[in-house]
Formats: C-alpha cells, sequence, structure tokens
C-alpha cells in the first residue's frame, strides 16, 4: 500500500470516527445539537410528547453525510401544542415525527426555510405525520407544507384532515433561490379534505399566479390522493414545467389544474372517481400542457370538474388570468364510464378564445351508461382529433377523429379495463415524437387509450404503501360509546350532555314543559327523541336554544314542539366561534308549531357538512325558517355543503322559508347544494316584499314536485341570484295562486309560472 493511499485511509477513518448519534429529550438539548452537528451526525429525539416547540434546524451536511434528526421510534415524538418546524441548511433529513393535537397559527407546520435569509436546499422530510393539526378558527389560514429553496424531498408521509383555510402543501417561487427548484413530492398519502366551503382548499398548489412566467420544475410523483374534496382544484399548477406522474386518485372531488405556467405534463395517472359527484380529472389553461397515458375511472365532474375541461381562454389575458390554450398534446388516455368532458369550458363573453393547436389524439372512451361523452361549448376547429376510439352505444353523433367501435374488457382486480382492438396508422409527427423523446424521456405510443394493464396495477400497489409506513388512519378512530337517557327537564339535558362527551347520547324527552335558562351546547354527538303522543312546551328567554359546537352531529328525532312560550330568537345555530371543524343535523318526522323566530341559523363562518330535513312540519309561525345568509363578505365561503328539505309542511307562517347566500364569484367550490322537494307550502307571506326563497349564489339546487298555494300571491315565491356558473332545475312544482318565480339563465324548468 502506498504512502498516500494510506494516508487517505487514515484521513477517511478520521472523518468518519467523527459522526456520532445524539440522543436528545428537550427543545434545548435539540437546538445545542444543531447548532454542534456535523456532517453524518444522527440525532435522535427521545419519545414522548414535545409540546409548544418550535424545531429549527439550519445546520449542514454533505450529499454523502446529511444530518439526520429522527424519532427514536417512528410516530412516538408527538409534536402538540402550538408548534412548527423549520429547515434552513443543507443535506438534512427529518424522519418518523408526528404532528397531532395542536396548531401552527399563522406559520407552515413545516416550513422548508428558517426566514427569507435562510433557505433549505438538498434537505428531506420523510416517515412523517400531519393529523388534524388545524388553527382553531376556520378562516385563520396557514399551509401545512411550504417548499422553499431547491432540490428538496417530502416522502413517504401522511396528511389527514386539513379543516381550516390554507393550501395543504404550497412551492413558493419568490425569487431565484426558489425557482427552477426540482423538489420532488413523492410516495405521500393525502388524504381526507372535506370541502372548505370556500377557496384556499388545494392539497398542492406549485406557485401562485404573479409567478406564473417562472418554471418551477416540480416533481409530484408516485402518491396517492383518497378524499381530497377541499375544492374544485386538487393539485393546482401556477407555473411552469412541472411534472404530475404516476400519482393515484381516488373519489376526490376536484382536479389535477394547470392554472397558469406552460409546458406541464401530467402523464400516467390514475383518476377513480367510482362514480362519486363532483370527481373530476385535468382541467388545461395555457400553453404546451401535455396530459398522455392517464386512466379516468367513474370520473362524474361537470364544468371545472370534468374528467378532462379544455378551457376557452382571454384575448390578451395577462399571465394571472386565462391564457388561450395552445400547443397542447391530449394523448392515450382512457376515459372509462365518466360524465362528459369538455372543449370550450368556461366560454363566455370574456373567455372568448377557444382552444388552439391542440393534438387530441389515440384516446378511447367505453360508456355504456351517458349519451354523450364530450360536450362543445365553442369552436373546436384548433383541435386535431386523431384516431379516437368510442363506444358503439354512445348515441352522440361524433366528429371526425372519433370512430365508434367495439371494446375488450379485461380486469383490473376488481375493475373493468377496457382496450382497443384497432388497428390504425400512428397519427405522430416526427417532430412531435422527438418533442416527445425530449418531454417524457419516451415516444408517444402507438396505443388507443392507457392500455398498459400492469401500469395500472403497478400505480395501485404502489398506492397501498404510500405515506408514513407506521400510521395507519384507521388505527386512529375509536368507537364512541352509546348513552341512552331519559331527560324530564331541560337541566337534565345540559348534564347529560356535559357528564358524556365523546359519546354518542340519544335523549328521551319525558316531560312536557322544558325551560332553557342558558343554551344547551351540543358537545358530542346527540339525538333528540320522544314517544309522547302530545306536544312538548319549550320555552327561553336566551338568545338562542341550541348550539351545535363544531365537529359535532345533532338529530331531532319524532318530535312535537310547541314553541307558544319560547322569546328565543332563534331555536338551534351552528358553532358561533367559527370553528375549522364541520358540523351535521337532521330533524325527521317532527312537528313544530307558533315559533316566532329564525328556526335555524348557520352562524357566521361555520361549515356544515350535511343538513337533512325530512318529514317535519312547521305551522303558525314567524321569521325566517332556515337561514343560511350570514356569509355576507363577498368571498365565495359558503355555510352548508349539501341541504336536504323533502316532504315537509310549511303553513300558515309570516317570513321566509329559506335565504341562502354565497357571495363573490369564486369558482373553486362545489356547494352549497340544494335539494327542496316534495315540500307543501300553504298560506306563508313574506313580512314585506322579500321572496319566501332566496337563492344567491348556490351552486346546484333541485326544487322539484312542491306544493305552493295561497303563498305570497302578488310579491316573489322565489328568486335565483347567480353571479358564477350555476345548475338549478325548478319543475314538477303545483303553483296554486302563488307568487311569481324570478329565473336566470341557469335554471331548467318546465314550470309556467316563471319570470
Amino acid at each position: 500500500m502506498s504512502r498516500m493511499l494510506l494516508v487517505n485511509c487514515f484521513l477517511l477513518f478520521a472523518i468518519l470516527c467523527q459522526a456520532k448519534t445524539i440522543v436528545v429529550k428537550n427543545i434545548e438539548e435539540l437546538t445545542k445539537a444543531n447548532a454542534n452537528a456535523k456532517p453524518g451526525d444522527v440525532i435522535v429525539l427521545q419519545n414522548g410528547e414535545w409540546k409548544n416547540v418550535t424545531v429549527t434546524l439550519n445546520c449542514n451536511g454533505t450529499k454523502e453525510k446529511p444530518i439526520t434528526f429522527k424519532a427514536q421510534a417512528a410516530g412516538k415524538v408527538l409534536i402538540t401544542g402550538l408548534s412548527k418546524l423549520q429547515i434552513g441548511g443543507a443535506y438534512i433529513i427529518v424522519d418518523g415525527f408526528y404532528f397531532a393535537n395542536g396548531y401552527a397559527a399563522g406559520d407552515a407546520v413545516i416550513n422548508f426555510r428558517i426566514d427569507k435569509n435562510e433557505l433549505a436546499n438538498n434537505c428531506r422530510v420523510t416517515n412523517t405525520v400531519i393529523n388534524d393539526f388545524n388553527n382553531a378558527k376556520r378562516l385563520d389560514e396557514n399551509y401545512w407544507i411550504s417548499f422553499y429553496g431547491k432540490n428538496n424531498r417530502l416522502d413517504h408521509c401522511s396528511f389527514i384532515n386539513k379543516k381550516n383555510m390554507g393550501v395543504l402543501l404550497a412551492v413558493i417561487l419568490d425569487d431565484e433561490r426558489s425557482r427552477e427548484n426540482f423538489h420532488s413530492i413523492d410516495h405521500n398519502y393525502f388524504g381526507v379534505r372535506l370541502p372548505l366551503a370556500s377557496n384556499t382548499g388545494e392539497i398542492i398548489r406549485v406557485g401562485v399566479s404573479q409567478h406564473a412566467t417562472f418554471n418551477s420544475n416540480t416533481q409530484i410523483t408516485d402518491n396517492y390522493f383518497e378524499h381530497c374534496d377541499g375544492e374544485a382544484e386538487i393539485v393546482s399548477i401556477k407555473s411552469g414545467g412541472n411534472v404530475v406522474r404516476n400519482n393515484l386518485f381516488k373519489e376526490s372531488q376536484g382536479s389535477v389544474v394547470l392554472r397558469h405556467g406552460d409546458n406541464n405534463t401530467v402523464e400516467n395517472n390514475i383518476f377513480y372517481g367510482n362514480g362519486k359527484a363532483g370527481t373530476g380529472g385535468v382541467r388545461i389553461i395555457n400553453k404546451g400542457q401535455w396530459v398522455v397515458n392517464n386512466l379516468f375511472h367513474g370520473c362524474r365532474g361537470s364544468g371545472f370538474r370534468s374528467p378532462l375541461a379544455v378551457m376557452n381562454g382571454i384575448p390578451n389575458s395577462p399571465a394571472h388570468r386565462y391564457v388561450q390554450v395552445t400547443d397542447a398534446v391530449i394523448a392515450g388516455n382512457t376515459f372509462f364510464d365518466c360524465s362528459a368532458i369538455a372543449f370550450g369550458e368556461g366560454s363566455d363573453a370574456e373567455r372568448s378564445l377557444p382552444p388552439a393547436n391542440v393534438v387530441f389524439a389515440n384516446n378511447l372512451f367505453y360508456n355504456r351508461r351517458d349519451s354523450m361523452i364530450y360536450k362543445q361549448f365553442d369552436e373546436v376547429s384548433g383541435i386535431r382529433f386523431l384516431n379516437n376510439d368510442v363506444s358503439k352505444e354512445v348515441e352522440q353523433v361524433v366528429a371526425a377523429g372519433f370512430l365508434k367501435t367495439s371494446f375488450q374488457v379485461q380486469k383490473n382486480d376488481n375493475k373493468p379495463f377496457a382496450v382497443s382492438t384497432t388497428k390504425k396508422p400512428v397519427p405522430y409527427s416526427d417532430s412531435l415524437q422527438k418533442m416527445a423523446q425530449e418531454r417524457l424521456e419516451h415516444r408517444l405510443t402507438n396505443a388507443i387509450g392507457f392500455s398498459d394493464l400492469s401500469l395500472a396495477k403497478k400505480i395501485q400497489a404502489n398506492a397501498a404503501h404510500c405515506g408514513a409506513g407506521w400510521f395507519k388512519a384507521m388505527g386512529n378512530l375509536t368507537r364512541k360509546r352509546t348513552v341512552t337517557a331519559n331527560c324530564s327537564s331541560a337541566n337534565e339535558i345540559a348534564v347529560t350532555i356535559a357528564k358524556n362527551k365523546g359519546a354518542n347520547i340519544i335523549i328521551n324527552l319525558t316531560g312536557k314543559n322544558y325551560h332553557f335558562t342558558s343554551p344547551i351546547n351540543i358537545t358530542t354527538n346527540v339525538e333528540i327523541t320522544s314517544g309522547q303522543k302530545g306536544a312538548i312546551n319549550f320555552s327561553s328567554q336566551a338568545a338562542f336554544i341550541i348550539q351545535i359546537i363544531a365537529g359535532n352531529k345533532l338529530a331531532l328525532n319524532n318530535l312535537t314542539i310547541d314553541f307558544s312560550a319560547a322569546n328565543a330568537k332563534t331555536f338551534i345555530t351552528t358553532d358561533t366561534s367559527g370553528s375549522s371543524k364541520h358540523s351535521n343535523f337532521s330533524m325527521s318526522n317532527c312537528n313544530f308549531a307558533n315559533y316566532t323566530g329564525t328556526f335555524f341559523t348557520a352562524a357566521k363562518t361555520s361549515v356544515a357538512g350535511s343538513i337533512t330535513i325530512s318529514g317535519c312540519s312547521f305551522k303558525n309561525g314567524g321569521g325566517t325558517v332556515f337561514n343560511f345568509s350570514n356569509e355576507d363578505d363577498k368571498k365565495g365561503y359558503y355555510n352548508v355543503e349539501k341541504l336536504s328539505i323533502t316532504n315537509s309542511t310549511f303553513s300558515n307562517y309570516t317570513g321566509q322559508i329559506l335565504t341562502m347566500l354565497r357571495g363573490g364569484n369564486d369558482e373553486s367550490t362545489m356547494g352549497p347544494h340544494l335539494i327542496f322537494r316534495n315540500n307543501n307550502i300553504n298560506n306563508f307571506h313574506s313580512k314585506n316584499k322579500e321572496p319566501l326563497i332566496v337563492l344567491h349564489g348556490t351552486q346546484v339546487s333541485f326544487i322539484e314536485g312542491n306544493s305552493f298555494s295561497n303563498s305570497n300571491p302578488g310579491k316573489t315565491l322565489l328568486i335565483f341570484e347567480d353571479v358564477v356558473k350555476a345548475a338549478h332545475f325548478f319543475r314538477n312544482n303545483k303553483m296554486d295562486d302563488a307568487g311569481n318565480v324570478v329565473t336566470n339563465n341557469f335554471v331548467v324548468t318546465n314550470d309556467v309560472k316563471v319570470k
């Protein structure tokens, strides 16, 4: 052995000996370890609860010898309270943290920078979970993850139950230090984001509108998105050069949206809508977007949430608005039992530029459910349709470039998988194939549709292993015990609820008179019922009688209540604190008489997932029965995702039946959704000239099979008011001495007395 080689060996041995494993048990020791860390060191956080901590890491490892901060046992380092993690060094690995039972206020929970001067580069967060780590108030906005710097990675992590406003994961492109970043977001599980009832409910956003002209080059690959219903955009791309590949989207009400920026690629993804309403696929805006070899299965969205929506653009559009779709390639995709895709979506007086120089080739449409496979909202002369196969059963007369044919249907596990049997010349030019080779690192396939069954199985198998291996979301759910109690007074109701927090409570009203000296707070899931045949008397001097605290459910069943002695302004209100949690409410087979306030009101900034009223009667009262009009900020907020009022009676009343308000011109949300069906409205009059039913900004409504008699004659019965696109169905209603119905162009009706 030469002397020089021997010296090098001794130097290498000395360097290796310098790397240490250090166990820290509190934030002070962790801070000291970070300050003294050397390349190759492993800092182990002792198991236990780390509460109200800011973990700041700004040490510097090397590519060969990163510095690792890991939990003593993955998932056993529980970070709670007002806490966050900020990384501003280089070649740092964070492994096995669990964020739960806390919040980060206005900051990101995990931030790949410390401040504007210290950004993370070549750092990694892995095997980590953020679960329901939300600010208490719904409108207190923050991110869970914010990316800065370059070449950072987030992998094998799980993110569940983000409820407050704010994108879950944001890639920030503030300056050159964070552009063309090549971040990797891979092998993560993104699950259960309930409808936010406002904008900013995305899972991932790459860039913002003011950075639309810059490339990010972020790689979003091999992730699993499940029940991500926050808003219309699951993944919002607002920059250029990004790749969305090999991901599985399951039953998520939204789409991958190429909103701003050019030359983005969406390839080899699977979208399993499984027939769920609002499940979308990809929406295309801007230049040079490629959507190739994706499988869309049972996606049932429409409009902006269509399985594929190719948008219209604005003439001379600034980068932050709607740039015309040009130079796009949409090829080799399969649409299996999906609702219609859309060409020229959003076409209106402003968005008047149809797509141009678009190649739409080798796509497969298997559909035995719908009469149409696509909708056309503007001219399509700028789209070249080539070699697209369609089921023979589809009734639509399709354009040239579509061929009706038969398919082989194989089995992909329990899902059918359609394969074309036709042989056609390859439609792609040499120049396009050269571009594909550079952009995709392979040529465009000759096959019709997503035909690689082995690839589908691989993507599905990968999804099963996404996220933190130690964390199983369902394992964190505990079944609530059920408590049944007979209550003869209002005080007994309050005591029963207070004593049984966390339980499912069934309260049986056994008394005749209930006087509420203070409101009843529903702090767990409660059902109130009674076996009595006669009326039960409710009285109160409070502002409201019942408040549904966010995160809980209230059900009223089989009740007959007389409010003659009640002076409360409101019977039931949702949480007035502005909580980020959802509530739910239902009533069935109940009779209410002589109430002269607002029967049910949704408090400002509260949100309910579902409110269901069935088989109830409201008589001899005054005031508004259902009030959902407190969101008056014109920002697209609303209070209930789905409201259903069916088979109920409203009689001898003065006031309003229902008011709903969703203000502003935001187009990112799906709700509110209203069903008002098979109800009987008799002798119901407004106090002044207001309509009995006001729908302002309701996104979808079905008002069907109702009977309106002697209700607001000579006035307005119902008014539809919309600023953005909506879908209303007013049909098969019986009108007898009833007021006018004021409609707009979003209303489909077969009733005659409308304006």
